[in-house]
Formats: structure tokens, C-alpha cells, sequence
């Protein structure tokens, strides 16, 4: 365990770190920075909080700038001992990857379409081939040239036009997410001169070739509000606003169908979506509500033939079941079952081809893929054989084909690309991602999930994954990662860069808590709102089993999330922080309560459905009671290492900020609270996929310090 001796002789203040294990290098004056204090009173519901650090959410302030620059300076030195162990970890990982690598083809509209990556290359280089993949290489994008002259750069939403001679895309300079739209000629490779500001990047074509629909975000919250209309070569000051979403707590976006033959808006809050849509062939039309929203009511729509599909939670469909309704009729009312809801099977999503209807299904934390013919003559399930694997359908554009695509990977095995025919059931690996370096294999790793009970007696699976032969005997280092919120499910996947902490002797693990939907819709609506702290017990009771069973101690074990996952992590060190040696919170949505209550903030307002409104008390006290910056008091905190981002749109920077400040006031013990902002990126990180992995790389660092491994 590492511990930070300070030693003040009079004038003169210095640090040294210290390792039980294995001594590091003393490192001269090093005291941590400490920002000052000043009171601000925050009321309401007849209640007073002081914030003592409110000051850092001055973002043009140059003494948060200072600030901020003086805890990056400050995590250098004190980590100055593991520069070595950083680099040599960042080369690791890098040595596994393929450089010279490029995505499986895929085939659209008479182009086949290839991502690939070049040697000693941070980004990719966007590619298509007409007809065959013996055709010339039509080069559409080397976002390598685009990058040269920014620190960050991210490009997305390429969508060519039905004709093929037009693409639109999105640029973001500064990972705020707030996306410039251009479109070029294909034939010349002319850029055209006008843009698009403050959008989502994504946009859908009209199948006039000419006529593009995008989102436009508010400047301020980043709320995707506004659908609007743009002739190619005109300027975005004509363009035709076409929506706008008044309701605060909702978002817009607008796609084309599978089909091609309707042009969609979607609106959606949490618990609540609505459609409008149009012949894709008359965009000068207007969009005809699909069904008006109604609380609680959600719902998916895909075209097929002379019918939607609609995927939806309507009639008490905890689980979501699948019906179908007349392009003439789309109102609640003539919606019939085509798969109706069952107790214990979520339907995720279904991919609709011209022969065949592909559902994804979980049950029991599983996904599985289901295969129907339309006529009924077929209907059968894709073959799995673990329980720590994730699949998922990708790349299928195609309407008329008998072949699927989907993807497969699992703790041990690395991802796939599988193309499968649904009429012979013939399987071709289409790719196995490669991991170079010439030592894994995968017959060296054991992946399991097991189960811990919660207080209240619920079963909390967790996946894990570890070198065969370590001795379970409390002796293990592990790392437990989660996240917890909106649903969202991380599956047990297969990571290149996590061998180096495998092969370290960690063993990793996933625990898939309430606030998923790994467990099925109630899975999530049981760790949401007033039943939050679901999440945060599910992790602690199983850390609680993984030491119990001799995986790890809490000498060795260590937590890791981000986001809302770093939400997690902030509650558990408060409630129960002597499970952990050391954690790692990644831009952690930590100021609950003051961020809820600003809706100039982004994603304030279309969230009140996942954390709850604090304007109203009940939901204030229950925020109140888990917040973490909130819950910060006078106790022994394991080591933490907290990342954060100057232009973060998600998390904002000064909630990290403010956080570990307070926890290096209260901290009572010797423990080693470490800050760093990426002052040139947000909520994602770095932008190019090598300097992504020093931002892991200084993840692992950290974690290997703990343990007094050095190499």
C-alpha cells in the first residue's frame, strides 16, 4: 500500500512517497495544491448547503485555469517514479495492436466500404470500392490529414447520398461535442464552402440527393433541439427550420429507415419517445406524428413493406414485445403483437431484412440472437457456449440479403466479425481481431461469472476474468469495474490493453448492478430515482463476496468507473471506504444535487427521469442522502486517481475538481488523492487511438504503484 509522508521542517515543506513493497524513488516538494475556501451558501426546500469550492466552476477564471495546471503539475511529480512504467506499459499495449489494420468490408448501395489504419497512424482513413473489392480505392477520408494541425479531432456522421456522389459529415476541434457539418463532392473532392454549426454531426440525405435534415444543439445546454432543413450549396443562414422540441426534457434526432423509403424524427426523454415521419421521396412534405407521446410510452419504429414494426413497452410490456401497424395507421390503437412481452426476456432491438426478422434478446443477462422467417417456416436461435461473452448484430445495411452480420467477443476471446447465412446456416469468420506480440493466447486466460447476494437478497452477477493458476487466496490483486445508470449494459468484452493487467496477476471484474438492464427492464427501473442506491449497495456487497471467497482482500482490491460510474465510485468511498486500496474515477458525476438544479448545464433537464428533479424536496433529500460531494466527510480514503476534462459537455471539469479538494480537506488518513485534467479534450478523452492508451496506460500505473510492481 502506498502512503504520502509529508515532513515540514519550519519554511520548508517536502514529500516523500513511500511504498511498502518496494521502495520509489523520494521525490522533493510535492505538497498537493489546495484551493482556497469560500463559503457559498446554496438554498432551498428551506435547507442550506456551503460550498466551499463552488468558485472552480469559473472555467475563463486564470485561477482555476492555475488551479487546474497546478494538480496536473502536481500528479506529474508525485508520479515522477512511474514515467518509466507508463511508457513501457503504453508500448506494451501498443505492441498487441495491428497497426496496419482495416475493418471487414461492408457492402451498400453498389460500394463496398472499409475503414482502415495505417502504421504509426493515429486516425483512420475512410475508404469504398465500387462493385468489387478488386476495384480502384476511392479514398473518402484520412482523417490522419484532417487532424494534422489540432490537438483533437473527431469526425462522424459520414453519410453518402443515395446517388453516391455527395457525403456530409461532422468535425468536433474541441470534444465538446458540438459538431460543424460539411459536405463533399465525391467526383472532385471538393469541400464545399458552407457549413453547419452546433450540431450533432449526424444527418440523413432525402432521396432527392440534395436535400439534407440534421440537428441543430442549444449553444448553451447541448441539447439536441431542433431538426432543420439544408439545400446543398446554400447557405446554413437559409436553411428551414423543420422542428423544434420545446420540451426540455426531451431530445431530437432524425434518421432515414432501413428502407429508404421515410424520413424520421425521433424525440425522446428517458421514459418517453415520440416519431413523426415523411416519404423520403418529398421532403418538401410535411412530417405526420407516428403516435403523440405519451408518458411512459416507448417506442422504436422499422419500416418493412407496407407495415412499421414497433418495438415498445405499451400495454404494462415491462420487457418491451414487438408489434406491427398499417404505413396508413400508425396510432396506438391498430398496433398488433407479433412477439408479445415475457416476464424474464427483454427484446433489445430487432434488425428487419427482406426474408428475415433478426431479435436481440437477453435473458438472464445473456444476449441472444433470434432468427425468424417472415413465412414462419424458420425460427431459431444463433448457438452460444459461456456465459461471459457479448453479441451483437452490426453492419447491416443491406435490405434484400440472406447473409447476417453480427459481432462476438468474451473475456477471453477477442472480437469477431461473422457473417452467417440464415437460410443454409453457414458461418464464415469473417475477421478475428489479431493481438500481436506473440504471447497471448487465449487458452492461458479463465473467464466465469458467479453471484453475490445483496442485504436484501437479490443475486448481483458478476463476470470476471483471470490468468489460469493464480491461487485464490485473498492474495489477488483485482480490479472491480461497473457503471450502473440509464440502463446501459456493459457486456463481458474482450481488451487487448487489460492483459497487462491479467498478466500482472489482476483478475478483473464486472459487476452488473442495478441500474442495467443486464437483469431485464426492471433490473434498471430498481437502481433509478428513489431506488439509486441500489447501484451502490450491489457494489459494495460484492466486493464484500469477492473478498469473502478468497478472489482478493481489500489490501489488493481496487474499483474503478467513469461518468456516471464515477458517480458509483464516489458513493461507495464514502459509505464503505475501507474495502478498497485504491480507485480510479474517470470524469465521475459527483455534484449531484448542484448539477441537477442548473438547467444551463447540458443534459440537466432531459435527465430528471434517471436521477429525479431536485426542485422537488422528496427527490432532493434522496439525492442529498448518496450525492458524493454531498457525503464527503471526516474518514480514512483509499488512494484515488480522478480524471477530468477542461471541455467535458457531460461531466463538467469543476465537479472532479471540486471533489478532490474536498476529499483532501476531510481525509483523515496518508492516502494519495491524485487529480488530472485533460485540459485539451472532454468527456471521451484523447481523440487519436494511440493517445488513448497513454490515458490507460496511466490508469495501470497507478494501479501497479499500489502494488509495488514496477515492471
Amino acid at each position: 500500500m502506498k502512503n504520502l509522508v509529508v515532513i515540514s521542517f519550519a519554511s520548508l515543506t517536502f514529500a516523500v512517497s513511500c511504498n511498502t513493497k518496494e521502495n520509489s524513488n523520494a521525490t522533493m516538494d510535492i505538497t498537493p495544491p489546495k484551493a482556497d475556501k469560500i463559503a457559498k451558501n446554496l438554498e432551498i426546500h428551506d435547507d442550506v448547503r456551503v460550498d466551499d469550492y463552488y468558485w472552480l466552476n469559473e472555467k475563463e477564471n486564470p485561477e482555476v485555469i492555475d488551479y487546474l495546471e497546478r494538480e496536473n503539475d502536481y500528479y506529474e511529480k508525485v508520479t515522477e517514479h512511474t514515467k518509466e512504467l507508463k511508457n513501457n506499459l503504453f508500448e506494451e499495449m501498443k505492441r498487441r495492436i495491428k497497426e496496419d489494420d482495416s475493418s471487414v468490408p461492408y457492402f451498400y448501395n453498389g460500394y463496398y466500404y472499409i475503414t482502415r489504419y495505417e502504421t504509426g497512424k493515429d486516425y483512420p482513413v475512410y475508404t469504398r470500392k465500387k462493385g468489387s473489392l478488386d476495384a480502384e480505392e476511392e479514398v473518402l477520408f484520412n482523417v490522419n490529414e484532417m487532424a494534422k494541425n489540432h490537438s483533437y479531432y473527431n469526425l462522424n456522421g459520414i453519410n453518402v447520398s443515395p446517388d453516391n456522389k455527395w457525403v456530409a459529415f461532422g468535425v468536433d476541434t474541441v470534444s465538446r461535442r458540438k459538431y460543424t457539418i460539411y459536405i463533399k463532392n465525391l467526383e472532385t473532392n471538393e469541400v464545399l464552402p458552407q457549413s453547419i454549426g452546433v450540431t450533432t454531426g449526424g444527418s440523413t440525405w432525402a432521396n432527392d440527393n440534395k436535400t439534407l435534415f440534421y440537428t441543430r444543439k442549444d449553444d448553451q445546454t447541448l441539447r439536441s433541439n431542433q431538426i432543420f432543413k439544408h439545400l446543398r450549396g446554400s447557405m446554413a443562414s437559409e436553411d428551414e427550420l423543420v422542428y423544434t422540441e420545446e420540451d426540455e426534457t426531451f431530445s431530437t434526432y432524425v434518421y432515414k429507415t432501413k428502407s429508404d423509403n421515410y424520413l424520421v424524427i425521433g424525440s425522446y426523454s428517458t421514459l418517453t419517445s415520440e416519431f413523426q415521419i415523411l416519404d423520403a421521396n418529398t421532403p418538401e412534405g410535411d412530417f405526420k406524428v407516428f403516435q403523440p407521446r405519451q408518458r411512459g410510452l416507448e417506442y422504436n419504429i422499422s419500416h418493412y413493406g407496407d407495415h412499421f414494426y414497433v418495438l415498445t413497452n405499451a400495454d404494462n410490456a415491462v420487457n418491451f414485445k414487438l408489434m406491427k401497424t398499417s404505413e396508413k395507421n400508425t396510432t396506438k390503437e391498430h398496433w398488433v403483437d407479433v412477439i408479445p412481452a415475457r416476464e424474464k426476456v427483454l427484446i433489445e432491438d430487432v434488425d428487419i431484412f427482406k426474408e428475415y426478422l433478426v431479435v436481440n434478446e437477453r435473458d438472464q443477462g445473456l444476449t441472444k440472437l433470434r432468427i425468424m422467417k417472415w413465412d414462419d417456416s424458420e425460427d431459431y436461435y444463433l448457438p452460444f457456449d459461456n456465459e461471459t461473452y457479448t453479441a451483437y448484430t452490426t453492419q447491416n445495411p443491406e435490405f434484400d440479403t440472406k447473409w447476417l452480420r453480427y459481432g462476438y467477443n468474451s473475456l477471453t476471446n477477442p472480437a469477431s466479425i461473422i457473417d452467417f447465412n440464415m437460410e443454409t446456416k453457414e458461418k464464415i469468420v469473417k475477421k478475428e481481431v489479431e493481438v500481436l506480440g506473440g504471447t497471448f493466447d487465449k487458452n492461458n486466460y479463465e473467464s466465469k461469472r458467479v453471484w453475490a447476494t445483496a442485504k436484501d437478497g437479490t443475486k448481483i452477477p458478476i463476470s470476471m476474468v483471470y490468468k489460469k493458476g493464480i491461487a485464490l487466496d485473498g492474495s489477488n490483486p483485482l480490479l472491480q469495474y461497473a457503471y450502473g445508470s440509464y440502463g446501459s449494459t456493459i457486456d463481458p468484452y474482450f481488451s487487448s490493453v487489460r492483459l497487462s493487467l491479467l498478466d500482472r496477476g489482476f483478475i478483473f471484474a464486472i459487476t452488473h448492478v442495478r441500474g442495467s438492464e443486464y437483469l431485464g427492464r426492471q433490473w434498471y427501473e430498481d437502481g433509478k430515482l428513489l431506488k439509486k442506491k441500489n447501484t451502490f449497495t450491489d457494489f459494495i456487497d460484492a466486493s464484500e463476496y469477492l473478498i469473502s471467497e478468497g478472489y482478493t482482500s481489500s489490501e489488493h482490491l481496487y474499483a474503478s468507473g467513469g461518468s456516471a460510474g464515477g458517480l458509483l465510485m464516489g458513493a461507495v468511498i464514502n459509505m464503505a471506504p475501507e474495502l478498497y486500496n485504491g480507485v480510479i474515477a474517470s470524469v465521475p458525476f459527483v455534484d449531484v444535487i448542484t448539477t441537477m438544479l442548473d438547467d444551463s448545464i447540458p443534459l440537466t433537464t432531459s435527465e430528471y427521469d434517471e436521477w429525479g428533479n431536485p426542485n422537488d424536496p422528496e427527490y432532493y433529500a434522496y439525492m442529498k442522502s448518496y450525492s458524493p460531494y454531498d457525503n464527503v466527510v471526516a474518514q480514512n480514503y483509499p488512494n484515488l486517481l480522478v480524471t477530468a476534462g477542461y471541455h467535458d459537455s457531460q461531466v463538467q471539469y469543476w465537479e472532479p475538481a471540486k471533489w478532490v479538494a474536498k476529499l483532501r480537506d476531510k481525509n483523515k488518513g496518508d492516502s494519495l488523492i491524485l487529480l488530472h485534467t485533460n485540459m485539451e479534450a472532454g468527456h471521451g478523452g484523447a481523440s487519436g487511438r494511440f493517445e488513448a492508451l497513454k490515458e490507460v496506460a496511466m490508469d495501470y500505473a497507478f494501479l501497479l504503484d499500489l502494488e509495488g510492481i514496477s515492471n
